[in-house]
């Protein structure tokens, strides 16, 4: 089985962004797609974006903050696949505030989310993985987890953490031929991005080598791959997709 046909394929964070991309590129490569996130209309409306497209793809409503709603989607998506193969752990949060005013509760649910929240997913679906002795967990991490940002101590550190969770399970399953990796996107046109003055953003392309801002399709793209048959021997890596800004 060359690419992700027939597998089943779990994306947090589904409803929009780089997840909605994500969803959308699994499902033309033949995956059938699990797709979760807290806004149930905005993930129908994925859903039947996919199923126009000749693919096959359910909404999950899922709060990945939540452990109790995390292991209730999982169940339900091995009920409608009866297996998850490639897990896509993409929802995240931000809360910016410089360190010293920053709040403890604006800590706990960047934290929560964006690294404890992956943590259950991966808890909860490996088990369907193992069992079948095959299986491609990629997270979504940032390129501030790997250089820091100012503001954004919560969101840098649980990125950075997603990259060490990454690397500890990817030496823990590799013996089952379960690979786990890393994508760290750059400067892209999300949701995220847009709130960002016309000033900053201008800025922030100025520091990238290619000259511009990536696009929610092209690390969509670096997801599938690394969901693949072709990218059974990567794992433990960081796949940087950021237009040159860190290199090496």
């Amino acid at each position: 089985m060359a690419g992700v046909e027939g597998r089943v394929a779990l994306v947090t964070g589904a409803s929009q962004g780089i997840g909605r991309a994500s969803a959308l590129v699994l499902a033309a490569g033949g995956a059938k797609v699990a797709l979760c996130a807290r806004n149930q209309e905005k993930l129908q409306q994925v859903a039947e974006e996919i199923a126009a497209a000749g693919g096959e793809a359910a909404p999950f409503k899922m709060d990945v903050a939540s452990e109790e709603e995390i292991k209730a989607s999982v169940k339900s998506v091995l009920e409608r696949f009866g297996k998850i193969d490639i897990l896509v752990n993409n929802a995240g949060v931000t809360r910016d505030q410089l360190f010293m005013r920053m709040k403890r509760a604006d800590w706990d649910d960047v934290i929560n989310t964006n690294l404890t929240g992956p943590f259950l997913l991966i808890q909860a679906v490996i088990g369907s993985m193992l069992k079948q002795h095959w299986g491609r967990i990629i997270n979504i991490t940032s390129i501030f987890g790997q250089i820091g940002q100012a503001g954004q101590a919560n969101y840098a550190s649980s990125k950075a953490g997603l990259i060490g969770l990454t690397m500890a399970v990817a030496r823990e399953v590799a013996s089952r031929n379960i690979t786990v990796n890393a994508v760290a996107p750059g400067f892209i046109e999300t949701a995220m991005t847009s709130v960002l003055s016309d000033e900053l953003k201008e800025r922030m392309r100025t520091m990238v080598p290619l000259g511009r801002t990536g696009t929610d399709m092209e690390v969509a793209h670096a997801v599938k791959f690394l969901a693949s048959e072709e990218a059974g021997y990567i794992t433990g890596e960081v796949l940087k997709v950021n237009g040159g800004i860190l290199m090496g």
